[in-house]
């Protein structure tokens, strides 16, 4: 989150979330219209979140990287 974001999500947050998403922008769009201080809070709360979290990448491959057994054949 860089200084520039920060003060942009102060001045108008709905611009600050403009690349999260139209969700994103459309919760503090409500925010801001409700009152200026949630809608810095909300701007604030989604330019915070970790990306690796939204996505829910995991950090292990998806596929088999050996050819190992995947029954037990006696």
């Amino acid at each position: 989150m860089s200084i520039f974001r920060v003060l942009l999500s102060i001045i108008f947050p709905p611009l600050a979330v403009l690349d999260k998403g139209c969700g994103s922008v459309l919760i503090v769009l409500l925010l801001t219209l409700a009152g200026w201080i949630p809608g810095v809070i909300g701007a604030l709360v989604i330019l915070n979140k970790d990306t690796n979290m939204v996505y829910n990448k995991p950090s292990y491959p998806s596929y088999p990287t050996t050819n190992h057994r995947t029954r037990c054949d006696y």
